[in-house]
């Protein structure tokens, strides 16, 4: 009788654990990706696309093709709820997914605790329903010659990515917008050296994005009200506050940090269920936290790879260390863009042409069309 290996998200690491599975002969191992979608937006071109630099297409990675590689069955579905004593996972279908091993990459679910009236927001994940949301307001925007105000709330690099696509996109499509994004007192890409915060802070004036440093209190139907300062008015809100952890990993009752995460060891095993496995946004790593980054995602990938095939074969597992530093390429509009390296930063064009080359080089390793 085969094992069962599930594999439950197709995020960053499951593109890696997929590509070493294609190259690996192997035997008695039945492989299955489950997915709420086909595709997988590769979230580093995410801002290219807004600004329209992109097509949908350029930066989507269809799954099935990945999956048959791996000679992997591919399943369309959200899970939903996980029984760790059944080793069965649930599907929003009911679809009952059973398995020996189990690894979760399902990324992060969007934050809706920060501040009381985030549901009025569009949040930035998941990023199909970003995308889709955008295309039916650039659409609508289009037919009106009064301005429309977009507010996006969170200073980091998503929400100031996010913004700068919109503001370009707008002014390329002669579209009347008036963009502003809510950073907190903490103000522009906090935890980023200052010169990049200035570099940024000056494209964001460039492209007409009001910046303003205070934080969000609450939130009503159009409408963000700033802490000591009043109401702010906007047509649409986007939420970019960071990484929130899905409720299923824990209610099955997985050993979760204080924010929800699962956490694993430094094989990316749980440290409460030695059959399960998690990396990505997803999980929290005991004595080695990181960034919630596509970058580690990626790095995760084969050492997770590894340690799945030797678990199902019962031999040791090998570590994996998360680098001390990542290397941030943010996108600042137009073909331009902001990179730091520990204390050193560089811009311009050149090096937005350095990430179109790192990402199109992502999307090909997964879709050679």
């Amino acid at each position: 009788m085969s094992l069962r290996l599930l594999l439950i998200g197709g995020g960053h690491a499951h593109l890696g654990v997929l590509e070493v599975l294609a190259k690996r002969v192997r035997t008695g191992i039945d492989v299955t990706l489950v997915s709420a979608g086909a595709t997988q937006v590769y979230s580093g071109m995410l801002p290219g696309h807004l600004a329209g630099h992109y097509t949908l297409a350029d930066c989507s990675i269809p799954l099935d093709p990945v999956c048959d590689a791996a000679k992997a069955d591919f399943v369309r579905g959200r899970v939903v709820k996980l029984g760790l004593k059944e080793r069965v996972a649930v599907t929003d279908s009911g679809k009952v997914l059973p398995f020996d091993v189990v690894s979760i990459d399902v990324g992060p679910a969007p934050e809706s605790n920060l501040i009381p009236g985030l549901q009025h927001t569009l949040p930035i994940r998941p990023i199909d329903r970003l995308v889709n949301a955008w295309h039916t307001l650039e659409t609508r925007f289009a037919g009106t010659p009064l301005a429309q105000t977009v507010a996006v709330i969170g200073g980091g690099p998503a929400g100031a990515e996010v913004i700068a696509a919109l503001a370009h996109r707008a002014r390329v499509a002669n579209v009347q917008l008036k963009p502003s994004i809510i950073t907190g007192h903490d103000g522009l890409l906090p935890g980023l050296p200052r010169k990049a915060r200035e570099m940024m802070q000056r494209r964001l004036t460039a492209l007409g994005v009001r910046v303003i440093e205070a934080d969000a209190a609450a939130v009503a139907p159009n409408a963000v009200m700033i802490r000591d300062a009043g109401e702010f008015y906007a047509d649409v809100i986007i939420a970019a506050l960071g990484a929130a952890a899905a409720p299923w990993p824990g209610e099955a009752g997985l050993k979760c940090d204080e924010r929800g995460f699962i956490e694993v060891n430094s094989h990316l095993q749980s440290v409460s269920h030695p059959f399960v496995f998690a990396a990505g946004d997803c999980a929290s790593m005991v004595g080695h936290p990181y960034p919630k980054s596509g970058v580690y995602a990626v790095r995760a990938g084969p050492p997770l790879a590894e340690n799945l095939l030797r678990t199902l074969t019962q031999r040791r597992l090998i570590s994996f260390r998360p680098q001390k530093r990542a290397l941030y390429l943010l996108s600042a509009g137009g073909q331009d863009a902001v990179g730091t390296w520990g204390p050193l930063v560089v811009e311009g064009p050149r090096i937005w042409r350095w990430k179109d080359r790192i990402d199109r080089k992502f999307i090909q390793r997964f879709n050679p069309r």
